[in-house]
């Protein structure tokens, strides 16, 4: 199961209180002052691990509590503070605070550490009042209390291209036969109903991971069809690959459509670097040459046949080239690869 919301409650740790103590000895009942201070409660952190793709353990679980700090004691002794309580989760998930919508930070990475909830500090004890007018201070501090808030944690996938098209139009089948992904495929729209992931392997240990977004539809940036819930996690990729099937009514209008979807959700992901994928080239006949679309912001338009297994290598070949130059961190806009022919790799056989 796939979960990228969740919400939680977080409560700090109180500090320890100081003690109110003296030093006592035989002939000096009341030596001197010697209350120890408090110690610090556990802190709160969310904390990014590489083993999860999901926020599946927020929904069993929504209470995170950090123990107290010990008081403090006699003979100047520091009560013990207590440890810190970490959060894991996937990278590509946003911090918020619940409340407020204020954005808390990020984890990006395996590592990433996002403090949610500071440990109270513990008080002081009665030794720390002591003045040169003042030697039998009696006063001591509580310890300060520990924080406590609602968090909302945002998955967001992170990928290297993230396949976009209308329902059915073969993302789930490519992302099958060119990883080892085995995502749900059938014939009846939003058969992807939560975002899969695949590892596309090349030669010379060359690699790069693809998402299968789930189906858009016109108003999805106004929540239709799954909507927003899922052009979140488009954000992340580092390029994008907008799907046509060759069985669609009008090849341009459905790219169209897709472009304006993502425009009208994001400029900044509408100007992100993209590639068309025409699919389902076994539908027509072997010798009948492919339709193309008129896309001069894409950096290709290259033509396959996931069922016939045609331009696969190509494409992978391609993409992998495409997300090495997004992957400079001072690149500009990628500059425009040149889409290799595949149309001249087509298998002679009866499924195209």
């Amino acid at each position: 199961m796939f979960i990228d919301r969740a919400v939680v409650r977080v409560v700090a740790g109180t500090g320890g209180s100081g003690a109110c103590s003296f030093a006592r000895f035989k002939f000096k009942p009341k030596a001197g002052p010697d209350g120890g201070d408090g110690g610090n409660g556990g802190g709160i952190y969310v904390r990014g691990d590489s083993n999860l793709s999901t926020l599946l353990d927020f929904r069993y679980r929504t209470l995170f509590k950090a123990e107290r700090g010990e008081h403090g004691k006699g003979k100047n002794m520091t009560g013990r503070s207590t440890d810190d309580v970490y959060l894991p989760v996937p990278p590509g998930t946003e911090v918020r605070d619940a409340a407020t919508g204020e954005r808390l930070g990020e984890i990006l990475k395996a590592g990433d550490t996002i403090r949610v909830a500071r440990g109270g500090r513990g008080g002081r004890g009665n030794s720390r009042f002591t003045t040169p007018t003042h030697q039998a201070p009696r006063e001591w501090e509580p310890g300060e209390e520990g924080e406590e808030r609602q968090v909302e944690l945002v998955l967001k996938l992170i990928a290297d291209v993230g396949l976009v098209g209308e329902p059915n139009a073969g993302k789930s089948t490519l992302l099958s036969v060119i990883s080892a992904a085995r995502p749900k495929i059938a014939d009846y729209p939003f058969t992807t109903l939560e975002p899969n992931l695949g590892v596309v392997g090349l030669t010379g240990h060359r690699s790069f991971v693809v998402a299968d977004i789930p189906g858009i539809i016109e108003g999805a940036h106004e929540g239709k069809g799954l909507g927003l819930k899922f052009l979140q996690h488009v954000e992340r990729t580092r390029v994008l690959a907008f799907l046509v099937p060759l069985d669609a009514e009008d090849l341009q209008v459905t790219y169209d459509g897709l472009r304006n979807e993502i425009r009208s959700y994001s400029e900044p992901l509408y100007e992100k670097a993209h590639v068309v994928i025409l699919t389902k080239r076994d539908l027509l006949a072997d010798d009948e040459p492919a339709p193309s679309v008129d896309a001069p912001a894409a950096a290709g338009v290259l033509t396959i046949s996931s069922a016939a297994g045609s331009g696969l290598e190509e494409l992978k070949e391609f993409l992998w080239q495409f997300v090495e130059r997004a992957r400079e961190p001072e690149a500009e806009a990628p500059v425009p690869l040149e889409a290799p022919d595949i149309e001249l790799e087509w298998a002679e056989d009866d499924d195209g």
